[in-house]
């Protein structure tokens, strides 16, 4: 099983979403920020690394919102999802297609990434 963390960031009433890019697995689909722990990492350190990495960010990290496990035909994934803020920087797009902040009742409109199905439902039913 591959550990996995994301980031819930919010700005107001809204929440930081990422566009796949299209060669990678799932390509295109909606995701939150995040990416593989790499042995020797904390979750939090992972989460911190990825948004650098991918949206020239620096994070602060917050308590766990959810995990979840979930098993794709490729690979299985525990994905636990953190709240966090932007300590620094704005989002830049470096490996995402797009980037988008959203209300809890836009989540229909966007197609996510299968994993994320019951994280959605959540955050529907507490913040929407």
């Amino acid at each position: 099983m591959t550990e996995v963390v994301a980031a819930l960031i919010w700005k107001g009433d809204r929440f930081l979403i990422c566009q796949r890019p299209p060669h990678k697995a799932r390509g295109l689909l909606w995701e939150f920020v995040g990416g593989k722990v790499e042995p020797g990492e904390t979750k939090a350190q992972a989460l911190r690394r990825e948004c650098r990495e991918e949206l020239d960010i620096e994070l602060t990290v917050g308590d766990v919102f959810m995990e979840v496990t979930h098993e794709y035909p490729d690979i299985t994934v525990h994905l636990t999802l953190f709240h966090a803020s932007v300590a620094a920087g704005e989002p830049k797009l470096l490996e995402h297609v797009q980037i988008a902040w959203i209300t809890p009742a836009e989540i229909p409109q966007y197609d996510f990434c299968p994993a994320d199905e019951a994280i959605l439902e959540k955050l529907r039913r507490e913040y929407g």
